[in-house]
């Protein structure tokens, strides 16, 4: 499919006001045209996803940035529920998380994550990340 000129949806799925912010900020200065929406936990993510409640008129995310310690419904549950769904597991999953637990990252693969990156603590780092989340994933990669 032709992405020149079409906004590229990404859904964040995050719970930290800071890494939203920043995360927002360094695709603020990319180049690609995209739509970021935000949601805090696990229950809305899935919400999101599947077009319920306040969330029936949501885009179809082209990409999914989802850390894996949240509210509610931890992001390796949402995963698992991403990868089952036959509608929504196309959606490339990019795991964004403090966690470098070998556990974590061999569980995420086992359920079919895309991608797992570790956030640096680092903010000037962070955001050279997303950038190249953004630099690889929305201008590299063909997405579905």
């Amino acid at each position: 499919m032709e992405r020149i000129g079409k906004t590229v949806e990404v859904l964040l799925v995050e719970d930290n006001p800071g890494d939203v912010r920043l995360t927002q900020e360094a695709f603020k200065e990319g180049k690609i045209r995209n739509g970021l929406r935000v949601v805090m936990d696990g229950v809305e993510a899935m919400a999101f996803l599947r077009r319920e409640g306040e969330y029936a008129d949501a885009p179809r995310p082209d990409i999914i940035l989802l850390d894996l310690n949240l509210p509610k419904k931890d992001g390796r549950e949402v995963l698992a529920e991403i990868k089952d769904d036959d509608d929504l597991k196309s959606i490339p999953v990019i795991i964004l998380t403090t966690s470098d637990a070998e556990e974590d990252i061999i569980r995420t693969y086992n359920h079919h994550a895309n991608c797992y990156i570790t956030k640096p603590v680092d903010l000037e780092q962070l955001i050279n990340v997303v950038r190249s989340i953004e630099n690889f994933w929305l201008t590299v990669v063909k997405l579905p």
